[in-house]
């Protein structure tokens, strides 16, 4: 199975990161906003897998997608040296606005136990190098759409 007929089926991509000691605060506990780095890499991870990439996005089909919300709720800590994966899926997508949804696990020794340390959603606009919003590439639509179908019908 391709990292795309993947991403359809289960309907969300993972992304690993470990977390390093300057993602920590004076507690040890890490810093908060870095979870929005952590959504990036999710989302990037997950547009790669779905066969797509920004750069190709930004460089031939002058789209951009700008953040224009993000929320994040913590649920436990995360500390130097976790494993942690970042589960991203779409949570909705309507002309150019695009809802990605991210759930951030500790992977506990490759044994299967996970704890939820952070759940959040970012909401993003199709923009153009000028900045003013402008219609998401067919291919890029069309693969969200066949991510959202799956996850309707799965419903």
């Amino acid at each position: 199975m391709s990292d795309m007929e993947k991403v359809i089926e289960q309907g969300y991509a993972e992304a690993r990161v470990r977390v390093r000691y300057a993602e920590t605060d004076q507690m040890g506990v890490v810093y908060h906003a870095n979870y929005l780095v952590w959504f990036e890499v999710g989302r990037v991870e997950f547009i790669r897998q779905l066969g797509l990439d920004y750069k190709t996005m930004e460089q031939e089909d002058d789209a951009l997608i700008a953040v224009a919300e993000a929320t994040a709720r913590y649920k436990a800590p995360a500390r130097y040296d976790d494993e942690l994966i970042i589960r991203t899926s779409l949570s909705g997508v309507r002309g150019p606005i695009v809802r990605f949804r991210y759930v951030v696990v500790r992977a506990v020794n490759g044994s299967g136990d996970e704890t939820v340390l952070c759940e959040g959603e970012t909401v993003h606009f199709v923009v153009g190098r000028d900045m003013k919003r402008r219609e998401m590439p067919a291919k890029y639509a069309e693969r969200f759409a066949a991510v959202m179908h799956r996850l309707v019908k799965k419903d």
